[in-house]
Order: C-alpha cells, then sequence, then structure tokens
C-alpha cells in the first residue's frame, strides 16, 4: 500500500511539473515576435553596366543580405539566383520567373532564414500582374513586361505563428498596369486563407508614396497595411530609394515595405551606403525591424 501511494505521489507531482512547464513555455508564442525584412531590387546582370555590372557588384550585395529574416529581391536572372543561393546558405529562397519559360528571365525571389521559419507548401506561389494572374508569362493593360507577385505563408518553427511575406515588381512604364496591378495584389491579400494573421508586402512599385497604387493599397480597408518607412519616420522628409548609378539616390523613394495594420514599426531605414564608394545596387535596400502582435 505504501508503495502504491508513493508511486502515485510520484506520478501527481510529475503531471504538477509538467504542466507547470507547459505553462512556463506556452506565453513564447503569445510575446511579440521581432522580424527583420527587407526589399532590394538587386539590378539584373546587364552587361552594359561597365563599372557597374554584376561581377564587380555581387559581394557588396551578398554583404547587404546576410542579416534578416526575410528579403523580397527584384530584377533577378537565373545566374544571379543561382550565385544567392550559394553566396547565402542561412536562407531558403521561393522563386519563379515572370517568363513563361521558367529557367528565363527575372524574378521576384523571397529570401527566408531556414534556422527560423518554414514555408506553408499549401499556401505559397507566383501569380502574374494581368487579366490571367495563372497564365506565366502573361501581361494586361499598358504594362511594358511581365510583371510577377511571389508570396508564401510562412511558420516560425519554434512557435508555430504564420505572417505572410508578398513581393511584387510593377511595370516601370505602364501607369495602368501599375494601378491595376497594385489592386490585383490587394486583392490576392485580402483573399488569404489564414486572414487573422500578419501580412508584410514588399517591393519596387516604380511609382511614389502619393501615386494612385500606393494610394490603392494603403487606402484598401479589407487589408489595413501601413508604409513602414513613414510609420518609423513620421516627421522626416521624403527620400528616394533609386539612384540610377548617380551620386546620390534622388527623385521619390519607390521601394517599400508595407505591414498590417498592429504591426508594430520598431525602425525603417533606406540602406543608402556606398562601400568602397561603389553602389550595391542602382537601387538602394529599404530595412524594416517589426514586431509582430501577441
Amino acid at each position: 500500500m505504501r508503495l502504491a501511494i508513493a508511486t502515485l505521489a510520484s506520478f501527481v507531482l510529475a503531471a504538477l511539473a509538467a504542466t507547470q512547464s507547459e505553462r512556463t513555455a506556452a506565453p513564447t508564442a503569445k510575446e511579440a515576435l521581432p522580424v527583420d525584412v527587407g526589399t532590394f531590387n538587386i539590378r539584373y546582370a546587364n552587361s552594359g553596366d561597365g563599372a557597374n555590372a554584376w561581377s564587380e557588384r555581387k559581394p557588396l550585395v551578398y554583404d547587404m543580405l546576410k542579416d534578416g529574416d526575410f528579403w523580397g529581391l527584384q530584377e533577378a536572372l537565373p545566374e544571379q539566383v543561382a550565385e544567392l543561393r550559394s553566396a547565402l546558405p542561412a536562407y531558403g529562397m521561393l522563386v519563379r520567373s515572370r517568363e513563361r519559360d521558367e529557367t528565363k528571365g527575372e524574378a521576384c525571389p523571397i529570401l527566408y532564414r531556414t534556422a527560423r521559419w518554414e514555408i506553408d507548401p499549401s499556401d505559397q506561389g507566383t501569380f502574374w500582374l494581368s487579366e490571367t494572374p495563372a497564365v506565366p508569362g502573361s501581361k494586361s493593360w499598358d504594362s511594358s513586361l511581365p510583371r510577377i507577385a511571389t508570396f508564401a505563408r510562412f511558420r516560425e518553427k519554434a512557435t508555430g505563428r504564420g505572417l505572410y511575406v508578398f513581393n511584387v515588381h510593377l511595370d516601370h512604364q505602364g501607369s495602368q498596369a501599375r494601378l491595376e496591378g497594385a489592386e490585383l495584389v490587394a486583392a490576392r491579400i485580402a483573399a488569404r486563407a489564414q486572414k487573422n494573421e500578419p501580412v508584410v508586402l514588399v517591393g519596387d512599385f516604380n511609382c511614389g508614396p502619393s501615386s494612385p497604387p500606393i494610394r490603392a493599397i494603403l487606402d484598401d480597408k479589407a487589408i489595413t497595411l501601413v508604409d513602414a518607412w513613414r510609420a518609423a519616420n513620421p516627421q522626416a522628409p521624403e527620400r528616394g530609394s533609386f539612384n540610377g548609378w548617380a551620386d546620390a539616390c534622388n527623385g521619390e523613394r519607390i521601394d517599400f515595405v508595407f505591414v498590417s495594420n498592429g504591426v508594430r514599426v520598431e525602425s525603417a531605414s533606406i540602406d543608402d551606403r556606398k562601400p568602397g564608394g561603389r553602389w550595391p545596387s542602382d537601387h538602394a535596400a529599404v530595412r524594416t525591424r517589426l514586431s509582430l502582435p501577441r
């Protein structure tokens, strides 16, 4: 009898200890979640760029991308994608080119840190900014080229919490295509499977903060996104993010990170450093530190 009572007491104590352990561990999934997200148009490998050719710039690009949870890249050609995979082993990559032949043309890859994040395989892909979004290589309106958005739902491995990342490159010539493309992306965000989970939308939008495509995104009540750079720098004068190989980034800010309203923006910056006097790309990267809500 004494042995049975002792065994029962041990079982109860073990159960209480396990329950206490669960109570101690569980709040990690409910705490604010810091996430570093950036967007960077890396400039396609153009043999006509001379001193700014990809072969000269790529070490600077690799260095730019070595930190962060997520990066949305634009203008990445297949050979650049292959080199990025090799140079940045800490990242996984979701990528599909914009052309019908997926072995050719530019892509909008999403880089994600695999030690922390995993893709939900049932909720990811690429769609075309056209009237036929599921048709590879398609374009519509006044678009000069096929344009795409790549997206995925990511899960944090330690907690299971989800986050959507959308990466887009709007057309550089067609104003209607930019607006229609922005509205299509907003509609896809609104239709995501896990509507309670936050969203980050990054990309090269080829238009400024007051333009109709940007207003279409920010004014869409179904997705309620905010401009992370402006949220972190509410009193700052506007700054450009495109340098075109000139001395400085002039003109409008055309590279953006948008986040769900309710996500706290801890910091956001336009990284216009020129290591050794050389631009890493003809765009500056935009970096953000976000804190996802509980």
